[in-house]
This record gives structure tokens, C-alpha cells and sequence, in this order.
């Protein structure tokens, strides 16, 4: 008879487990490699930046206002520097090379004219001379001026004859030293060197580009204050979301996320907006622009902000309009909490 005593009810049977098998109890984890951490990151990111722009273009008159506003504001300093770029380069233009006039006396043939711009290139700080004479100088004045009767009424030429002549040293040291040398010629009644204009006009240059600079902080300012309003704003429409959003345990750098998206989209549509009034504004004055500088006989094309100008452009609004929402997000965030 087998010793083994039957028992009834149900038999449990021990699983069994190898000696070098390890039991893990509980749920597993997983952990994720630093790939899939990144492109999750940038999903998230493409969806609350997508979510934004459709909610700006979901309130499209407060949007339109706001970027009007914007574009406003970043246009008038960069249409100012624009036109402060073009008066530079028409000065430097104008400017050229400064030359000294040598205004002969009016007895002075045009022999001993023309041996006297001879001699003048003799010296070592004359690098060249042109000879105008008294007849060249008639015929230029009766063609520009437009008052070629006149001299039918006079007895003779009143002009003298005229050696321009070019320093080879051009340093504004050098310059009036050599016009009061050329000054003391028994020939010349006049040496006259005429850079007076283009000193006060870069003097005036270098004042109106101070005063760019101050203007657009101060615009820069009212753009700080247009964005930041603008999402202030918003916080308050979206206050009853924040609230339900902190209470199942979002942080305040998921909260504020689309508030800094929202600055983001209105710093790049007011900086291409701001580009396109500077190019319009530049097509209109192109054509007065163009007539003027025909009537002086120069050469000269109005051009607006290049890539890199632009560029800069772009990135100062979309600056300004993150720095605009991250102020008003980072004073109005703290105040709403869940009670």
C-alpha cells in the first residue's frame, strides 16, 4: 500500500523556477534612449507651434491690429536708417576726391594758363591737373544754367580760367596746407577748396544717425509693450485652461509654451511686414529720387535693406516679440494658481 496519504480538494502546483532565474515583481519600466526623447520633444514642439498659428489666424481682426501695429513700429526706424544708407553713399559720390580750384586772373591767357597746369605737375604733391578754360567755362555756364542771353549783352568773357588741381597726399592735413601754398602763385587770384558742405553734411549724417538709434529703442520699446499687452490679454481669455491644466500637474515652462509661440509668429509677420512697407515706401520716392539727381547731372539708384540688413531685421522682431511675451507670460503666470 503506498504510504502517500490522499488529500481532497484542489492540488496547487509550485511553478517551477531555475536556480539562476531572477523574479521581477511589480510593472516594468522603460526607459526611453535620448533619440526617442528628441523627436518626441520636436513633436510636441510642432504641434503647440501649429496650435498657435491657427489660433492667431482663428482671431483674425485682433491679429491684423496687433501685427499693423507691429509692423508700424519696426518700419519707421528701418525706413530712417535706409535713407540715412543712401544719403551716405550720394555724399561719398558727390564727394570724390577733394580737388583744388585754382581761379587764374582774368588777364591770364590760355597759354600761360596752360603752362601753369604744366608746371603744377612738375611738383611731388600734385598727382594731376585739368585745365579749364575761360571759353570751356562759357560754354558749360550758357548750357547748365540756362541763361545764355546774357552774355550777348557783355562785352567779353567774365569768367577766368580754372587749373583743378589733385593733391596726391588727400588727408585734411595735407590739403589746406597745399591750397595756401598754390595760393601765393603770381597767377592765381583764388585757390578754394569747396569740402565745407560735405563736412556739415556728414556732421548732420552722424547727428540723424543718433537719433535713428533712439528712435528705435524707443519703438523697440513699443513693440515690447504691443506684444506683451496682446498676450496679457490672452492669458486672461485661456485663465479657466491654465487653471485646469496646473491641476493635473502641467509646469509652467509647458504652460508658457504657446504664449512664447504666439510672440514668435507675431515677431516674424511684423518684421515682413515692416521689410515690405521699407520696399514700397522705396519704390514711390524712387522716381522723385531719380528726377533730382538727373537735374545735378549725377548717377545715383536708391537701395533698400540687402540679405544680411534683413536678415537682422527679422531676427530684432522675432526678439522683440519673444521677449514681449516671455515678460508678460512670466508676470501674469504666477498670479493664476489653482485654489
Amino acid at each position: 500500500m503506498d504510504n502517500t496519504k490522499s488529500r481532497k480538494g484542489a492540488i496547487r502546483v509550485e511553478p517551477k523556477v531555475k536556480k539562476d532565474a531572477k523574479v521581477h515583481r511589480g510593472a516594468e519600466q522603460h526607459k526611453l534612449n535620448v533619440a526617442d526623447r528628441g523627436r518626441s520633444y520636436l513633436r510636441h514642439h510642432t504641434d503647440v507651434a501649429r496650435q498657435s498659428y491657427e489660433s492667431l489666424l482663428g482671431k483674425p481682426l485682433t491679429t491684423i491690429m496687433t501685427l499693423a501695429v507691429l509692423a508700424i513700429a519696426l518700419a519707421l526706424p528701418g525706413s530712417l536708417y535706409t535713407g540715412l544708407k543712401n544719403l551716405q553713399v550720394l555724399a561719398q559720390n558727390w564727394q570724390g576726391d577733394p580737388r583744388i580750384a585754382l581761379y587764374l586772373k582774368l588777364d591770364v591767357d590760355e597759354q600761360a594758363a596752360e603752362t601753369l597746369s604744366h608746371e603744377l605737375l612738375l611738383r611731388d604733391d600734385v598727382a594731376a591737373t585739368e585745365l579749364i578754360t575761360a571759353t570751356q567755362g562759357m560754354l558749360e555756364f550758357k548750357e547748365r544754367s540756362g541763361f545764355a542771353e546774357v552774355f550777348d549783352f557783355l562785352d567779353g568773357n567774365p569768367l577766368p580760367a580754372v587749373v583743378m588741381v589733385l593733391p596726391r597726399d588727400l588727408s585734411s592735413e595735407v590739403v589746406p596746407s597745399l591750397q595756401a601754398d598754390l595760393q601765393t602763385l603770381p597767377l592765381v587770384n583764388e585757390a578754394r577748396v569747396d569740402m565745407a558742405w560735405v563736412q556739415r553734411l556728414e556732421g548732420y549724417i552722424q547727428l540723424a544717425q543718433r537719433g535713428v538709434w533712439v528712435l528705435a529703442a524707443l519703438f523697440a520699446l513699443a513693440v515690447l509693450l504691443v506684444v506683451g499687452n496682446t498676450i496679457r490679454l490672452t492669458i486672461e481669455n485661456r485663465k479657466e485652461e491654465i487653471v485646469i491644466a496646473k491641476l493635473v500637474g502641467a509646469t509652467d515652462a509647458y504652460v508658457r509654451r504657446p504664449f512664447l509661440y504666439d510672440g514668435f509668429w507675431f515677431g516674424v509677420a511684423g518684421g515682413v511686414l515692416a521689410w515690405l512697407l521699407i520696399q514700397i515706401s522705396l519704390l514711390l520716392l524712387d522716381g522723385p529720387v531719380e528726377h533730382l539727381v538727373t537735374l545735378y547731372d549725377a548717377q545715383f539708384e536708391l537701395s533698400g535693406l540687402g540679405f544680411s540688413e534683413t536678415i537682422l531685421l527679422l531676427l530684432f522682431s522675432i526678439l522683440l516679440g519673444l521677449a514681449g511675451a516671455w515678460l508678460a507670460v512670466g508676470r501674469h503666470l504666477k498670479s493664476i494658481q489653482p485654489k
